[in-house]
């Protein structure tokens, strides 16, 4: 029986699942219909491999807390749970829309005014998030929805709940998180993650927005972290010279 067919027997009479929206190293997103509700929502189930490593109690104690998150610009949790087969699962409302990297798959560099509206909008979500103690872990493109003109965050509080139910990343082996976006703290497994490391993640979307990819590159993600650890950030003038002076100087201080 394969993914889809046992989240279909464990949650009948719940959640219908439609079709596969995409899958990821950590999860695979289906289109559900939420049978109670009568809406269609977005879930989530982690990776089989993954979640036998995971103390699914700590997992679904840490979403629970970021599930109180209400911001019009956090895309909300509704749902969550653990099958009787051992799938951790969780269910967000289904945004129509784009996420950022498809965007910037199709346009590779976007235009300053829409990167800033962009950055703007994931910065004032970001805001409310720390002022209520939760940091995200994981900005980058793929959980930035672009949905009637905002930018909306998606996944809040997936990768502490990850790593808290791995007993920490240096423990399990799991790191939690996209190299070309992690902080150097992240990426060198740092137990102490604040809002700051958000900051940095987010400035390093606002750099690919504009530069067409992140500011540090590499063939392994060990290579990627290395540079995010020891090198500054390339000036964008190299490959946007149109872009203001202060811009530049926003992003090498995030």
């Amino acid at each position: 029986m394969d993914l889809a067919d046992r989240l279909r027997a464990a949650l009948a009479g719940r959640y219908e699942l439609d079709r596969e929206l995409g899958r990821g190293g950590m999860a695979v997103v289906y289109l559900a219909r939420d049978l109670k509700h009568q809406r269609s929502v977005a879930l989530k189930v982690m990776r089989p491999e993954l979640a036998a490593s995971l103390a699914a109690d700590r997992f679904l104690r840490e979403i629970h807390i970021a599930a109180e998150l209400q911001h019009p610009l956090i895309v909300p949790l509704y749902d969550s749970g653990e099958t009787p087969d051992g799938l951790l699962w969780y269910v967000m409302p289904y945004v129509e829309g784009e996420t950022l990297r498809a965007r910037l798959a199709r346009e590779q560099q976007l235009p300053v005014e829409d990167a800033l509206q962009i950055t703007r909008d994931a910065a004032e979500a970001l805001t409310w998030a720390h002022a209520h103690g939760i940091v995200h872990r994981d900005i980058k493109p793929e959980n930035i929805l672009l949905s009637g003109g905002h930018a909306l965050i998606a996944d809040f509080g997936l990768a502490r709940a990850l790593t808290q139910a791995a007993g920490g990343m240096t423990s399990s082996g799991l790191v939690v998180g996209t190299p070309a976006y992690m902080s150097p703290e992240q990426g060198a497994g740092g137990s102490v993650v604040d809002a700051r490391s958000d900051v940095y993640s987010l400035g390093c979307v606002l750099y690919e927005m504009l530069a067409g990819e992140p500011p540090f590159t590499g063939p392994t993600p060990q290579a990627v972290i290395a540079k995010h650890v020891s090198e500054r950030v390339p000036s964008l003038a190299v490959v946007r010279p149109a872009i203001p002076p202060t811009l530049n100087k926003v992003i090498a201080r995030s």
